[in-house]
């Protein structure tokens, strides 16, 4: 077989397992920036540094608050990274009969990237909103930990509660789940070819990095309104809602770079994290073929 010749695809059982372990591995690297980025978002009076709000977090709250709320994310990171792997291959493999195309194009890899954004932001609102609340500051007192937190929002406020934000997460994921696989196809077809495995791990990490980078800079301001959304407690009058609307109230209360707020903590989350996903998404994948199949 040539070595130009496509990986044979791989079935959907260890594609959905690839994506949960990258997945994982992602989030156990990257979570304490999460953190920060929500605290950050869901301010309405300016940014603190990254170093400076983890100073603060460790010093008046402890080290451990920068990994609170990681159980609601550790629960669906499998099917979310996984759902985001898996179906993206399934999205390929459907639109390459559908359009009669013989190879992906990168008008292909981001219309497939953005199915399967909607296909897993569907899957993971419950527990985004979940983990949004765990890391609120405003929370720290009222939740005593991941399933205290869902037990309390069921009693209080509905099951429907649990799915407030769909709309915008629906925003943030294909945005960001199109340019990041958008991009990636664009980088590696200008990379030069690689001739060794460490060769391919590298351009695997910079076109995931630069994917990542890429899909966070579109996806930020819907972020920001997804969390104002889901951090809305039931108390009080519900200032956000629709994405759109709550884009245009933020930029007008607090002006447009309020909807980049948390952007740099999330971009260094989100930029290597999405070369590591794709690293480890990739390397297991190797692995599953040459052993498994």
């Amino acid at each position: 077989m040539s070595s130009d010749a496509p990986p044979k695809p791989l079935p959907f059982h260890f594609q959905f397992l690839a994506g949960a372990i990258a997945g994982i591995s992602e989030i156990l690297t990257m979570y304490p920036l999460d953190v920060v980025k929500t605290r950050a978002q869901l301010s309405t009076t300016g940014n603190v540094g990254i170093v400076q709000s983890l100073k603060d977090i460790v010093k008046k709250e402890g080290p451990a608050t920068l990994y609170r709320g990681i159980a609601a994310p550790i629960l669906v990171e499998a099917p979310k990274r996984a759902t985001k792997f898996a179906a993206n291959e399934q999205y390929t493999t459907l639109y390459k009969k559908m359009f009669g195309m013989d190879k992906v194009t990168q008008p292909l890899a981001i219309a497939t990237g953005v199915s399967a954004g909607v296909t897993e932001a569907v899957i993971i609102v419950p527990f985004e909103l979940v983990k949004i609340r765990m890391q609120d500051k405003a929370n720290s007192s009222k939740y005593n930990g991941t399933m205290d937190a869902l037990r309390k929002i069921l009693k209080q406020e509905g099951p429907l509660a649990l799915y407030n934000g769909l709309e915008a997460t629906i925003w943030r994921h294909a945005a960001w789940n199109g340019g990041y696989f958008g991009v990636i196809f664009g980088v590696k077809d200008i990379l030069p070819k690689p001739k060794t495995k460490n060769e391919q791990l590298a351009n695997n990490f910079v076109a995931g990095t630069i994917g990542g980078t890429f899909g966070t800079m579109l996806n930020t301001p819907m972020d920001v309104v997804k969390t104002r959304i889901q951090g809305y407690t039931g108390v009080g009058p519900k200032k956000y809602s629709w994405t759109v609307p709550s884009l245009a109230l933020v930029a007008k209360e607090e002006g447009v770079a309020a909807l980049y707020r948390g952007f740099t903590a999330k971009v260094l989350r989100l930029g290597p994290g999405g070369g590591i996903l794709l690293v480890v998404f990739d390397t297991v994948s190797t692995f599953m073929r040459k052993h498994f199949m």
